[in-house]
């Protein structure tokens, strides 16, 4: 009888740490949406990967370079995000947020040092990954040339602008949103034609990829590297989505501090 009793206080105190994070699980959209979405996004993507290579091996086979090309420009774009994002959080992460603005630092000057670091923990993390795909495959992104500057800046020019969308819900939500800042880039992945023409993707898919500039970059990327000309209209469509991205996101982001700020949220960042 004893051990049965035993069992039962066991069950009801394993029943009842599951039903707390059931209960955080709940009132958490951004959990939830993480426990799909990774999921999703690999058979999206790899999806559109295989339809592509099982029509047009030979197309891969004549471009050398042109995955790890792919691979280091979605990096720059990631990272840039990422970059952006994770100098906020950890702000957030040592409750520092509140200790910032009570001196004179302007919301505008934050950002812009955020834009300094992602810059910076980009340069960091993709140059050694070019310098060894020069080493293991004989491959230098570097001979792309001006064209690469361009691709580079429009890359992490939509990074901010994901990473200002980003901060700002962290911000709204609290920590329990803090996965966007690692899954929200990878929506824009299977769009942006990264591995493969943006005309593999569905029709109806199509005007939806023309309006992202990651686009624009990588099909310019696939024009420099197969065609050796400067794919200007590409860049300058792409260049011209990011001023309408960054000012956007820019703005949805002050608006989002100075509600923070007015309703409390800012002394409450870890919440």
């Amino acid at each position: 009888m004893q051990d049965t009793d035993t069992f039962a206080a066991a069950l009801n105190r394993t029943g009842a740490m599951v039903l707390r994070h059931v209960y955080i699980l709940r009132t958490s959209w951004p959990r939830i949406l993480e426990l799909a979405y990774w999921p999703m996004m690999q058979m999206v993507l790899w999806g559109f990967i295989s339809k592509f290579m099982a029509t047009n091996s030979s197309w891969v086979a004549q471009a050398a370079g042109v995955l790890i090309a792919a691979v280091l420009l979605w990096d720059v774009l990631f990272r840039g995000q990422l970059g952006f994002s994770v100098s906020f959080l950890e702000e957030m992460w040592s409750r520092n947020l509140p200790n910032l603005f009570v001196t004179p630092l302007r919301p505008h000057e934050f950002i812009l040092a955020l834009i300094v670091m992602s810059l910076l923990r980009t340069l960091i993390g993709v140059l050694p990954a070019a310098l060894l795909a020069i080493v293991f495959y004989h491959y230098s992104i570097f001979d792309l040339g001006l064209p690469l500057i361009a691709f580079f800046f429009n890359l992490m020019m939509l990074g901010w602008s994901m990473g200002l969308i980003i901060t700002a819900l962290i911000l709204r939500n609290g920590l329990g949103a803090e996965s966007l800042a690692w899954m929200a880039m990878f929506i824009l992945a299977p769009l942006s034609g990264v591995f493969y023409p943006v005309a593999t993707l569905p029709h109806w898919l199509q005007p939806v990829a023309a309006a992202l500039p990651s686009s624009h970059v990588f099909e310019g990327m696939r024009a420099t590297m197969f065609e050796g000309s400067v794919p200007m209209e590409a860049l300058l469509t792409a260049f011209g989505l990011n001023l309408i991205y960054l000012a956007a996101a820019a703005a949805f982001f002050l608006y989002t501090f100075r509600f923070a700020r007015r309703t409390g949220l800012l002394m409450r960042v870890g919440e």
